[in-house]
């Protein structure tokens, strides 16, 4: 029977159990009916890593607002690929953010809603190379190499958590959305469940910008963009 995902965290003000995010013992997870319907062509087993020097632009609209995420293979290529190919194929579109954490993080991307579900495959970790300021955006698990759909977003800098939750993101834009995420009602104990779940209504990817390796500066790619 799977776990409800949990992010482990010493810190003051923030007392949370079991590992981070968690999907099980070890079992992988179902992806269900509902995230079958919603999305196409949706991956069924670990996607690509992202090329490395191609960032993307992922939009998250909600009814708080939108937020802007960059996607940085550089961060977390096997992370950053999976989740340019679930939000390619509309995986996370109407999936909410189940989880708020205050001062901490907000949780989202399980087709369940409820803190059990992903998208039927697991993939390995990435080494985690900068710090989770906030902004940060990083995979949920449940242990080393159980990647799934489920990603957080660090609300506050973060000195306390260990270096075990793939990053492959930064909001660029739209904390303040987030912010109004974090705030709405959660349940408390230790999973903080939201009570009224903000959901993600539309989830839209960018083309690939190419980042110039001389300069270190994004440009526009010079060929079509990738199918996305």
């Amino acid at each position: 029977m799977l776990a409800l995902i949990a992010v482990i965290v010493f810190g003051i003000g923030v007392a949370l159990a079991g590992g981070v995010i968690k999907f099980g013992s070890g079992a992988t997870p179902r992806a269900s009916a509902a995230a079958v319907a919603r999305g196409t062509n949706c991956p069924t087993s670990a996607p690509p890593e992202a090329p490395a020097g191609q960032t993307r632009v992922v939009t998250i609209e909600t009814a708080k607002g939108t937020i802007e995420i960059n996607v940085d293979p550089a961060l977390g290529p096997k992370a950053a690929g999976n989740f340019i190919a679930l939000a390619s194929c509309g995986f996370y579109d109407g999936i909410v953010f189940h989880r708020l954490v205050p001062g901490f993080v907000i949780q989202g991307g399980d087709p369940q809603g409820n803190g059990q579900g992903g998208p039927g495959y697991e993939f390995a970790d990435d080494p985690v190379t900068v710090a989770y300021t906030r902004g940060i955006v990083a995979m949920a698990n449940s242990g080393p190499n159980s990647n799934g759909s489920q990603f957080f977003i660090v609300l506050a800098d973060n000195t306390t958590l260990t270096p075990n939750y793939s990053i492959f993101g930064r909001v660029t834009n739209g904390m303040d959305v987030v912010d109004a995420i974090a705030a709405m009602p959660n349940g408390g104990g230790q999973e903080n469940a939201a009570v009224d779940p903000v959901a993600m209504t539309k989830v839209t990817i960018g083309p690939p910008v190419v980042t110039s390796p001389a300069a270190g500066s994004p440009v526009a790619p010079s060929t079509s963009p990738a199918p996305s």
